[in-house]
């Protein structure tokens, strides 16, 4: 565990130089005991603060940002009325003036001095993130050791973006209450943020020094909507040759050809991968990040191919964690970006047990009626449902060897006529391949491969982002209030004459 930082520490160390100014007031205390007045003057004179809780505003990178940071040493960093009121006015001052919203709690929790009535402060703190988010506007978290209880099940655990030091003690339940509850220690190496991560419940582990860095750039992509995107140029429409179907199946399935991490290494100008589903999942083959392509921001969902084996293939785990994207892209007012590139969603007993069926389903339904500008990459093999769960968006970009079917075309070929044989016969049949998706108005534009992706992974990647970074611009110009509506009547519109 890296040695703690004093709140105004770390205020110093994440705002650009001399650029924070409080929004404190003194406290006004209601009636309370002698001893808890004498604990209050114990803790002020230790740490030269009035209360638990820091907020005001500051520039990180130029950037003006609002900040709330707890500080241990009062009082275990704990929250009662008084800290709490602080903290809400503070989110709703932040909301008022547009501002994202940076806060770092390191806290025992709730103040156990005041009882009940501290304990449902975390309602309105909770109340008055909510409303931030809902505004559109970012609200990042930084985890500190420790940090437990009710600011861990409140305002700690709502971030659009959240990360922790490394070896924070992170939890619901303070260890030291469930040793005189249960007579029995609690499990070391759980509460932890390394574990947090593991189990897709943080999006990083991040040492004091490198925060800003972190934090700096997530902005740099959730308020780049704010910019104006003009005159970003249309590149031109690829003639596309028409090349059999089963080529395109053979092409998109060998190893060299580049997925979803090749296309951000060459076409993203910036990205900041997240992680798992803020629920205690994290699936290998889906990544989700936050992304620009040139100045274009998005939420990006990808397939990943590399992630993505035999023995771990997608499962329902990776369609929670899109749909966290989903939510994000919403809450954000930012364009969500998925790409589809997958031999198959998992056939197994677990993913049966794990919902599968349903998530799939889930998907279709949040993706379809997303209030927020969707946009779609068909980037290589697009099997069965795993690959209908990322598609109904307001455009569908494919790469020219990328192609969507009901399930594997070998698998089509059991079905219908017994043997594997007849899969090129049935992917030919059935409709799969690029051009026929868009013939029948399911792809909008195709890019071209020269003559295959694998043979020219960067010069494919770039020129795939400068379409997808227009595509993306193009879909932030659209009347907000007409997408959903419009995606809806696209959808619904498909196979009739």
């Amino acid at each position: 565990m890296a040695d703690r930082l004093s709140a105004t520490d770390l205020i110093d160390l994440v705002l650009d130089d001399a650029s924070f100014t409080s929004w404190d007031t003194p406290p006004v205390r209601g009636p309370i005991s002698e001893e808890y007045a004498a604990e209050l003057a114990a803790a002020q004179e230790r740490t030269g603060l009035d209360e638990s809780v820091i907020s005001g505003e500051g520039r990180m990178r130029g950037r003006r940002v609002a900040v709330v940071a707890c500080e241990f040493r009062f009082l275990a960093g704990s929250i009662g009325v008084d800290s709490a009121e602080r903290l809400t006015r503070a989110v709703e001052r932040a909301t008022a003036e547009r501002l994202p919203l940076l806060a770092a709690p390191v806290s025992g929790g709730t103040r156990m001095q005041e009882g009940t009535v501290a304990f449902v402060q975390m309602i309105k703190i909770s109340a008055a993130i909510a409303a931030h988010k809902k505004a559109g506007l970012p609200y990042l978290v930084y985890l500190r050791h420790p940090t437990t209880g009710g600011v861990m099940a409140s305002w700690g655990s709502l971030g659009h973006v959240t990360v922790a030091e490394p070896g924070a003690l992170l939890g619901f339940l303070g260890p030291r209450v469930y040793e005189a509850l249960y007579a029995r220690t609690f499990p070391e190496g759980v509460q932890t943020s390394e574990n947090l991560y593991a189990h897709g419940l943080i999006d990083g582990v991040v040492p004091h020094d490198q925060v800003a860095e972190i934090l700096a750039r997530a902005l740099t992509v959730l308020t780049a909507r704010n910019e104006v995107l003009v005159d970003v140029p249309n590149p031109p429409v690829d003639e596309i040759p028409d090349v059999d179907t089963w080529e395109s199946v053979t092409r998109s399935r060998r190893p060299e050809r580049p997925g979803v991490r090749r296309l951000l290494k060459y076409g993203a100008t910036d990205v900041i991968p997240l992680n798992g589903t803020g629920q205690g999942e994290s699936d290998p083959g889906l990544l989700i990040a936050l992304a620009k392509f040139g100045g274009s921001p998005c939420i990006f969902l990808g397939q990943d191919r590399r992630g993505q084996t035999k023995a771990h293939p997608l499962g329902p785990g990776a369609l929670r964690e899109a749909r966290r994207g989903m939510r994000l892209a919403a809450e954000l007012h930012l364009p969500l970006m998925t790409v589809i590139d997958t031999p198959g969603a998992a056939l197994s007993v677990e993913a049966e047990e794990g919902g599968m069926a349903g998530e799939i389903a889930r998907c279709l339904a949040d993706l379809v009626t997303l209030d927020a500008p969707t946009l779609c990459l068909l980037l290589g093999e697009g099997n069965g449902g795993g690959a209908l769960a990322l598609l109904p968006t307001d455009r569908v970009i494919a790469a020219q060897h990328g192609w969507l079917s009901p399930l594997p075309p070998e698998g089509a070929s059991a079905i219908v006529h017994r043997d594997l044989d007849h899969a090129p016969d049935m992917a030919r049949a059935q409709g799969v391949r690029s051009l026929d998706l868009r013939r029948n108005g399911i792809v909008d534009r195709i890019v071209a491969e020269r003559p295959d992706a694998a043979d020219e992974p960067e010069a494919f990647c770039a020129r795939l982002s400068d379409v997808l970074r227009y595509e993306l611009a193009a879909l932030m110009q659209r009347d907000s209030a007409t997408v959903t509506a419009d995606r809806a009547a696209r959808y619904r519109a498909l196979g009739r004459a």
